[in-house]
């Protein structure tokens, strides 16, 4: 009798444990970033484009103007090759006026109560001279990064996340373009290559279109933006971030800057 009532315990014992395991699987990455693409949140306010107004400005330099450093491809005769002039660092370009490239500015807070549709439209980060041109760029979730290698010579585009999926792919000469996703917003998005350790790029991703690169002329524009309070950040990938706070009326542009100092 006592070993029959045993025998029913470690039966009971056993369902019991199967039950609680059942279902546990690990989401897939496409559940994963579906789960991503659709935050909770209140429902979306449309953007009456009779409204809609701007943030305007540029992102000045202070200081000494620091050296370029110059890239040496020697060892790669595909890079030297297709280099016939010098080729410099991009990470600190001060430009005529005074002002910075490379800075990406974007609306940080005040967007949390939209949606936007991505974009059909693809966006291209090129491998070009054993550079990756543009250095900074941005994209919005979802929207699909259109990755292309004009050498002649093998590249291997790494990006390093902290919020998406990390991956890792070669890309040989004269072959299709690599297209890839991030499903979560993330600011700022290293991108390597890891068979030439001087190309680096920097990508931005957002739930929203509103952000800029600074180029020649340091100028960036934000344009079609509801009226509202908003925080923008600009990110400098030496000098790191600044903010401020902005208020837009119905068809207004404001402008302002941002300084960073060497």
């Amino acid at each position: 009798m006592i070993r029959l009532k045993w025998s029913w315990l470690v039966s009971l014992l056993l369902v019991l444990t199967l039950a609680g395991c059942g279902g546990g699987e690990a989401p897939s990455m496409q559940e994963d970033a579906a789960m991503e693409e659709a935050p909770a949140g209140p429902p979306a306010e449309p953007i009456d484009p009779e409204t809609v107004g701007a943030i305007t400005g540029s992102v000045a330099f202070e200081g000494e103007t620091p050296r370029r450093v110059r890239i040496r491809m020697d060892a790669v005769p595909a890079c030297t090759e297709s280099n016939p002039d010098p080729v410099y660092s991009e990470e600190v370009i001060v430009n005529d006026n005074g002002t910075l490239q490379n800075v990406f500015v974007y609306v940080k807070a005040g967007l949390e109560n939209r949606t936007f549709d991505v974009p059909e439209q693809l966006v291209h980060l090129d491998q070009n001279g054993c550079v990756y041109h543009p250095h900074v760029l941005g994209v919005m979730t979802g929207q699909t990064l259109h990755i292309m290698n004009s050498d002649p010579t093998n590249h291997n585009i790494h990006p390093m996340p902290a919020q998406n999926r990390e991956w890792n792919k070669s890309q040989p000469p004269d072959t299709a373009p690599l297209r890839e996703q991030f499903p979560r917003p993330e600011v700022m998005l290293p991108v390597k290559c890891n068979v030439h350790p001087w190309m680096k790029a920097y990508i931005g991703v957002l739930r929203h279109p509103f952000f800029a690169v600074t180029g020649t002329d340091g100028a960036f524009s934000l344009e079609g933006l509801p009226p509202g309070d908003y925080t923008i950040e600009a990110w400098h990938e030496k000098y790191g971030t600044a903010e401020q706070t902005v208020t837009i009326g119905e068809k207004e542009t404001q402008e302002i800057e941002f300084t960073f100092s060497s």
